[in-house]
């Protein structure tokens, strides 16, 4: 064999073998994507019933693009917030919009806001850990509802 030629199998063999491994899907990646489609659902022993809640995030976790789903119910308001994957972050509107249909016609007698803001989706996860543990009560959780509709309604 000519020189040249003993000098490109290594590379080419040490190309090859890296192109095989770079393109297999990583195992935590996958395990990864079930954690995120987890819904905790919301009991209380408290006056605060969030079945309401809990039915919308059942239904919006099934919704194509949404990953995770969080929502907290008063007695005549619900709030929902979504986290969209990547790839579906261009059309944050459109999903937004379909979400809050789909929830008015599932739930008439509601008041629903939507959000795929992130600073939503976190306050509202850390208020369903506040209703979960039961640390509230209908008139905070009131309170808590008027931040966020003007955390929502605010422009930045």
């Amino acid at each position: 064999m000519p020189y040249k030629l003993k000098c490109y199998i290594p590379i080419f063999s040490l190309i090859i073998v890296l192109l095989i491994t770079g393109c297999s899907p990583n195992s935590s990646q996958i395990d990864n994507k079930d954690q995120d489609l987890k819904i905790r659902k919301v009991h209380t022993n408290n006056p605060i019933d969030q079945s309401v809640a809990n039915q919308a995030k059942d239904t919006l976790s099934n919704a194509d693009g949404v990953t995770k789903v969080k929502a907290v119910n008063s007695n005549k308001e619900l709030l929902v917030a979504l986290k969209v994957d990547n790839f579906n972050r261009l059309r944050l509107k459109k999903i937004e919009k379909k979400a809050q249909t789909e929830l008015e016609n599932t739930f008439p007698h509601y008041k629903i806001l939507v959000s795929t803001d992130q600073k939503m989706f976190i306050e509202l996860d850390q208020l369903e850990q506040k209703v979960e543990t039961d640390h509230t009560k209908v008139e905070s959780l009131e309170k808590d509802f008027k931040r966020l509709k003007a955390l929502l309604n605010e422009k930045t």
